[in-house]
């Protein structure tokens, strides 16, 4: 199985780095990540980091994927969380994302891009990772501005029935639709969604988490 594994910034992936001997390839200049060690679990996988948002993702991944072939791509990164009922640092499979500010106000009213008759603002993965994963599924939210103020936190939950909220999820499945490639997305809560608030953030324990499921995954993938 040939796997593109696709990353907002390079800390969000570092473990993989490190453990699977990643190193930065030169040759386009388009921060792809190839493997430079010869080992079996790693011949068949490349990493894509993209830079930070939907924009940065789509034309990154898209570009990418106009010249390469892979039997699965899988986002990986990490994401704050609506529901509190998720503790920080779980790692969830996203199912559904949606691009949740592409459309139009109308007063108090929010019209999405699909019902404005313009194009798709809600996609899905096209990749389900085993029972045997035991892996939480969750639908989410990917947005411009993460949210901070309540007021905006809770106009959002009112129309968008998201349990967590990224700035590329929708980008990414949006991109793989188009290049017609089985993709899945998978996040690791490292903060709620509320007031903004640091000190409570749990970002090392998120990107740990992250990558040692990340990991696990590759390996068995990387088998068949």
């Amino acid at each position: 199985m040939h796997v593109l594994i696709v990353a907002a910034t390079q800390p969000e992936v570092g473990g993989l780095i490190s453990d699977f001997g990643f190193s930065i390839a030169d040759s386009d200049n388009n921060q792809l990540l190839t493997a430079n060690r010869p080992l079996q679990t790693i011949n068949n996988c490349k990493l894509l980091i993209t830079g930070a948002g939907m924009v940065a993702t789509a034309f990154a991944l898209g570009r990418h994927l106009a010249t390469n072939t892979y039997d699965l791509v899988i986002n990986l990164g990490i994401a704050g969380s609506f529901d509190h009922g998720i503790a920080l640092g779980t790692v969830c499979e996203v199912t559904e994302d949606t691009l949740v500010e592409l459309g139009a106000e109308d007063d108090e009213t929010f019209i999405t891009i699909d019902e404005l008759g313009f194009g798709e603002s809600r996609f899905k993965a096209t990749y389900n990772l085993p029972s045997s994963a035991h892996i939480k599924k969750v639908i989410a939210a990917t947005v411009n501005t993460v949210h901070g103020n309540e007021a905006s936190i809770q106009k959002l939950s009112s129309r968008v029935n998201a349990q967590l909220e990224s700035m590329e999820g929708a980008a990414f499945f949006y991109a793989c639709e188009q290049a017609g490639v089985p993709c899945v997305q998978i996040r690791s809560v490292s903060n709620y969604v509320e007031k903004r608030n640091r000190a409570a953030w749990q970002i090392g324990l998120a990107i740990k988490n992250l990558n040692t499921f990340a990991a696990e995954l590759l390996r068995n993938l990387l088998k068949s």
